[in-house]
């Protein structure tokens, strides 16, 4: 059985939520306009989050994840970014059909995003508590020191030590791991429901990831939020998300629940992501690497984007796009022959 992409993936069967959705993207596109060509970063992405939901969104960098996460909370770059179709609902409304101050009105207190590059994203010549209260003054009309005491609960409430001695340093005094917590304190200052995290455990060692997601994961079961958490790296998100989505040059590739995904993959992309994955019985062997690169997206590929890197790829694959084809109950994959690839990793 097979359906069309924006049917599918917008399905909550397909993103295995339960209940309405808090957001529900559909069809959503958007390309780049430059001087070597339109650029069509996201082509017809759909997928559901309800409250207490994790959906990890995972793709080589360039897939469109960060794309569709500016997208959705309303801070592409336009010029050159624009969204050219589509819907992203949050509540029932469609956010593209609102005008920029209630865009702004909804971001902290309806969702919130947290950043990759926190040094970056932090301002530099302000405390990180000025940063944090700002939010407290700007968004509830709360005094200086209001703010302050506020900026100080979030800070132990994300398990900085000290945080009231800590509260007037500046970012460049805190570790990158310290300084990632802080960024989750921003995102969850106004309480929204749901949270966007882009690559938040990047240039981070193994032992602080899993301390940053486990935070997460704890501060996502209190506050009952959705959670959209883009990654590239599928060893993050084994124990923390419900669903995941696989993102190949703009599209969504294959959905499934996290333990379906990794016992079986239904599509080669998603098999070679798993082979990459450093594994402990595989010491002494060289780690798998797809072979090839992501498609110019001012020139992606007729027929399955993935065709010139794909093992299984046949005349087929090189003409004809696949649609998502229904694999199971809350699984779909965009490939011609995501039967033999399921059977072949059962």
């Amino acid at each position: 059985m097979t359906s069309s992409d924006s049917v599918t993936a917008a399905r909550p069967e397909s993103t295995g939520t339960d209940g309405p959705p808090l957001l529900d993207v559909r069809d959503l596109k958007v390309e780049f306009r430059t001087r070597d060509g339109v650029a069509k970063a996201v082509n017809g992405v759909s997928y559901r989050v309800a409250a207490g939901q994790t959906l990890a969104v995972l793709g080589e960098s360039g897939s469109g994840k960060s794309v569709t996460a500016q997208a959705i909370m309303g801070i592409l770059d336009s010029p050159p970014g624009f969204v050219t179709g589509g819907e992203i609902r949050f509540k029932g409304r469609d956010l593209l059909t609102l005008g920029r101050e209630e865009r702004r009105r909804i971001r902290g207190t309806g969702m919130a995003m947290i950043f990759q590059d926190a040094l970056s994203a932090l301002n530099p010549v302000m405390s990180v508590g000025a940063q944090l209260g700002e939010m407290f003054q700007v968004h509830r009309g709360m005094s200086r020191k209001a703010a302050r005491a506020e900026a100080v609960e979030l800070m132990e409430r994300v398990k900085i030590p000290a945080a009231k001695s800590r509260v007037g340093d500046y970012p460049h005094q805190f570790s990158g791991g310290m300084r990632q917590r802080i960024m989750i304190a921003m995102a969850l200052a106004l309480e929204p429901d749901l949270i966007i995290a882009d690559e938040p455990t990047t240039a981070l060692d193994v032992t602080v990831q899993a301390q940053v997601m486990d935070l997460l994961a704890e501060l996502q079961r209190e506050y009952h939020m959705g959670l959209i958490l883009i990654t590239h790296d599928l060893g993050v998100v084994a124990d923390v998300a419900d669903t995941i989505a696989v993102m190949y040059a703009g599209r969504i590739v294959e959905t499934a629940p996290v333990h379906h995904l990794y016992r079986a993959p239904a599509h080669p992309y998603t098999r070679g992501l798993l082979d990459s994955i450093p594994r402990l019985d595989h010491k002494g062997r060289e780690l798998y690497a797809i072979k090839g690169l992501p498609p110019n997206l001012t020139a992606i590929p007729p027929g399955c984007p993935f065709h010139p890197r794909c093992p299984l790829a046949q005349d087929v694959c090189r003409t004809d796009r696949p649609p998502l084809h229904d694999v199971a109950p809350g699984r779909t994959s965009a490939c011609h022959f995501w039967k033999e690839t399921l059977d072949g990793a059962r």
